[in-house]
């Protein structure tokens, strides 16, 4: 367990009895956590190998109160990050050990449902699922949905951008959001996006989702409703061959089908999912893809048919269609357990999130096995496989001496893997503190650049959420990354943070 702040993170000069004494005033009762025990739950966020523990914890209720928080934070230049559920798995929400932890877990309500609009304004710290069970009474439902959806919240599923075993048909976040208020790091309050199509100007909206709070804090969120489709169909297919299975994903998608969701699970994850969820899972197998098709019955059953004799031809060993809704629930329940369940055969794991094309999916896989065996590691593999974004769980022991060191070098190897095959070091998990070294590999200096052109148009001072996502070019420039000289140092008015 360490922190990866770096000492270019922390040098500010907070007044902490000063700060203790002014949001006092604005959070009165237990709405201010001062004590070191109080503060040890939000400690870490769902990467728990990075700990630090922040100055303070603020917990309001109302939007003024986060809007005076943010106002005196800035005015006393004291650096802050919003968290919400802490389900994050990259250090997204990492406190600052002279900061200010600001809970959003108290703005839980849905504000409004409109069913004929299809469209809810929620809190961000509503939970995922919460917003789907209060849509289905009117036969809609709230489409992206992480593994976490029965805990993670919404604010943090824009603030990362998340996806889930449906994003592959239905979008990401990005794609499901309308519109969104935020405050900024001044406690300005601003509101960005439109129910309508489209909004004049700059998509600022599009630019917030995945910022990871690095532009603001998000107070409210419209997103969209679709309706439950008439048809679902959930098939497994077994192959005994791992490589047969990726490339069993691009026919599929090279066909010109597109499933509501398509997932894969190597014979790691098989085991530990049906051992923990018993979802009828075959554990002989190297491989398993779970495809789901949605839509009108005849478009549904015309592509099982299709998808059944692609998964022929690319060698599946056993085909089996759900039978029923409780089939159908138990072959997706043992995907979405598949962290927890892994959690039970290694004392620690390590989750990556890389994207890469689907087409290089069985070539990835095969050297991601060279690389497990070169640093004497396991990994189980579990993959939204329909759009390439890879979730390898990299199994081992933090009370062993230098095995996360270890688990954290390969981790950054596999990333690196993505971006030499055309891909992106995260596809939803964000960058936070865990990818930042690997944002060196993927982005050029003017690249970098123009993100901390865009983080400090919003926020001049580098308060909100300093250290993550964006790396510094000294960062980089230690790691190896990438080669500074006279003619690629960045513009002497943009901001380092």
């Amino acid at each position: 367990m360490h922190s990866v702040y770096r000492a270019e993170d922390v040098n500010f000069q907070v007044d902490a009895e000063a700060l203790v004494q002014r949001l006092s005033a604005i959070l009165p009762g237990e709405g201010l956590l001062v004590d070191d025990e109080a503060k040890r739950p939000y400690e870490c966020d769902g990467l728990s190998a990075y700990r630090e523990l922040p100055l303070l914890v603020a917990l309001p209720e109302t939007v003024e109160q986060v809007q005076a928080i943010l106002k005196t934070c800035s005015e006393m230049h004291v650096p802050v990050v919003a968290r919400g559920a802490g389900t994050s798995l990259s250090a997204g929400a990492l406190p600052h050990p002279q900061g200010v932890l600001l809970s959003m877990a108290r703005f839980n309500r849905i504000i409004d449902m409109d069913a004929r609009r299809r469209v809810a304004r929620v809190q961000p710290g509503v939970r995922n699922l919460a917003i789907s069970e209060a849509a289905a009474p009117h036969g809609l439902y709230y489409a992206p949905d992480p593994s976490s959806q029965i805990t993670c919240s919404i604010g943090g599923n824009v603030a990362e951008n998340a996806g889930g075993v449906h994003c592959l048909k239905y979008g990401l976040t990005v794609h499901n959001v309308l519109a969104v208020t935020m405050v900024s790091m001044d406690g300005e309050l601003l509101e960005l996006g439109s129910e309508a199509l489209d909004a004049p100007g700059y998509d600022l909206m599009a630019a917030v989702t995945g910022s990871e709070g690095m532009l603001g804090v998000l107070v409210e969120i419209t997103v969209k409703l679709l309706p439950q489709p008439p048809c679902k169909e959930v098939l497994l297919a077994a192959f005994d061959d791992v490589q047969a299975a990726g490339n069993a994903v691009a026919g599929i998608i090279g066909a010109g089908i597109i499933p509501g969701g398509l997932e894969m699970m190597d014979n790691p994850a098989i085991r530990a999912a049906e051992d923990f969820v018993h979802a009828g899972y075959p554990v002989e197998a190297a491989a398993i893809l779970i495809c789901e098709l949605d839509g009108h019955e005849r478009e549904v059953l015309e592509q099982m048919d299709q998808v059944r004799t692609l998964l022929e031809g690319f060698g599946a060993s056993r085909i089996q269609i759900a039978g029923d809704d409780a089939e159908k629930i138990r072959f997706w329940a043992g995907r979405k357990a598949a962290f927890p369940a892994v959690g039970r055969i290694s004392p620690d794991y390590y989750c990556i999130d890389g994207t890469i094309p689907r087409k290089r999916l069985a070539d990835v896989l095969t050297r991601m096995e060279e690389l497990s065996k070169e640093y004497g590691l396991r990994i189980a593999n579990v993959f939204h496989a329909g759009d390439g974004n890879l979730h390898p769980l990299i199994l081992y022991d933090g009370n062993v001496d230098g095995e996360f060191q270890r688990t954290e070098e390969l981790g950054g190897r596999i990333l690196e893997l993505c971006v030499e095959v055309g891909g992106t070091v995260t596809g939803e998990h964000g960058v936070g503190m865990e990818k930042i070294n690997q944002m060196c590999v993927q982005f050029e200096t003017p690249e970098l650049d123009q993100f901390r052109a865009l983080k400090a148009a919003f926020d001049p001072a580098g308060l909100l959420n300093p250290g993550k996502a964006i790396p510094t070019l000294n960062r980089c420039a230690e790691f190896g990354a990438m080669h500074v000289h006279k003619g690629q140092l960045p513009h002497p008015d943009i901001p380092r943070f």
